[in-house]
């Protein structure tokens, strides 16, 4: 597996830019930018002329992450050329937020079974089900194919998000890449770092992602009593407060979730991802030490996820870690959000190429296959490479 990664800041002579990437003859190119770099056609563009055989796919962010650093405003392209790996990419228009399990379905009947691997996932961030559209993907594919990826940004405004797939840019599609063959190696890892304050309540009444009553109450009601002055800066203000769900008994899953919008008439709160109707949900919050401890673990789960990966046992080897965090760490994050990526930076080591996006919703692989879930409010990992030849 051979790599090569660039960083945009503009649409100026991008043939030239790109050379370095046309020069890898890739077969896979992943871009991450700015909602500036895909409302134009130019690179989009530029990227179906120069690199009409390989496979694009990639999203609009609220940060772009490269290397050890955090970017905004800019594109970042990483380009692989794999050894012996095959890859397909397939998009579907989702039609409004309950077409997402649907989507999600049309998706694995793209995608051909034999050999298939792994999923990288990548959604729209608005008016979407997030894990809905994660479980009509894994509904239609083979057994123990695993899925990552996340929901395209908008830094943070919610307002209209963009993916680039097989039919180009797009603010309605959702986009899919297939990795297939047993060369291809995969750990991932995901911890969040948030902890909870108030008491869990009752999920009353709910419709699949959206909220309508805790303890017999509206949402909204109870959302803002405890956010105080915050409450006038939703929703962009709840990613500093998202919902830990419990089981029906208070038990922990170690699931997030983030609002997506508000509705004051109805009083109910949309989140990124289906609400157990028989559970609780309770608030949390964050520092940034704990955010940066919760990164850090994550990176040395993608480590242990799959030893014949490790290191040490291949010391020339390429690796790649995708990381998909949260808008709402970066937000508490501020100018301090460089700090989690160094230190997954840190524990992957130098010889892993890092490349990502700060996103509306993180969808995380396991090495167990078969248990790939939508998160919120985590640093997800997804660390890959080849076997050698």
């Amino acid at each position: 597996m051979k790599l090569h990664q660039l960083i945009l800041t503009n649409h100026i002579n991008l043939a030239h830019q790109l050379a370095p990437v046309v020069a890898l003859q890739p077969d896979l190119v992943l871009v991450f930018g700015d909602v500036a770099f895909f409302e134009t056609p130019e690179l989009t563009s530029q990227l179906q002329h120069l690199l009409p055989s390989a496979a694009l796919a990639g999203c609009s962010t609220a940060g772009e992450i490269a290397q050890d650093r955090v970017y905004d405003g800019t594109c970042v392209i990483t380009a692989l050329r794999f050894d012996g790996t095959g890859v397909t990419t397939c998009s579907t228009i989702i039609d409004g937020m309950s077409d997402s399990f649907g989507a999600g379905q049309r998706l694995a009947t793209a995608l051909p079974p034999d050999n298939l691997t792994a999923v990288l996932l990548f959604g729209t961030g608005v008016a979407i089900n997030g894990s809905a559209l994660v479980n009509g993907l894994q509904s239609g594919l083979p057994s123990g194919v695993t899925i990552s990826g996340g929901l395209a940004a908008d830094g943070g405004r919610f307002l209209q998000t963009w993916t680039l797939g097989p039919d180009g840019a797009a603010d309605n599609r959702i986009v899919a890449v297939g990795l297939y063959g047993s060369a291809i190696r995969l750990g991932y890892g995901n911890f969040a770092g948030w902890e909870p304050f108030g008491p869990a309540r009752k999920v009353t009444r709910c419709i699949d992602n959206v909220l309508f009553e805790l303890d017999g109450v509206r949402a909204l009601d109870i959302y803002k009593s405890y956010l105080g002055d915050y409450a006038t800066g939703l929703p962009a203000s709840g990613l500093l407060f998202p919902f830990e769900m419990l089981g029906p008994n208070r038990e922990k899953s170690n699931l997030f979730r983030t609002i997506l919008g508000i509705d004051e008439i109805e009083g109910s709160l949309t989140l990124a991802g289906d609400i157990d109707p028989q559970g609780y949900l309770k608030l949390m919050h964050s520092s940034t030490e704990a955010l940066i401890r919760g990164a850090e673990t994550a990176a040395q789960e993608a480590l242990k996820a799959n030893p014949k990966t490790d290191l040490d046992d291949h010391a020339s080897a390429t690796h790649l870690a995708i990381l998909v965090s949260c808008v709402g760490r970066k937000l508490v994050m501020g100018d301090r959000t460089d700090e989690e990526v160094e230190a997954v930076a840190g524990i992957l080591g130098q010889r892993t190429t890092i490349c990502g996006f700060y996103s509306n919703g993180e969808i995380t692989g396991s090495g167990r296959g078969g248990d790939c879930q939508l998160q919120n409010q985590t640093m997800t990992i997804t660390w890959l490479s080849e076997l050698s030849a």
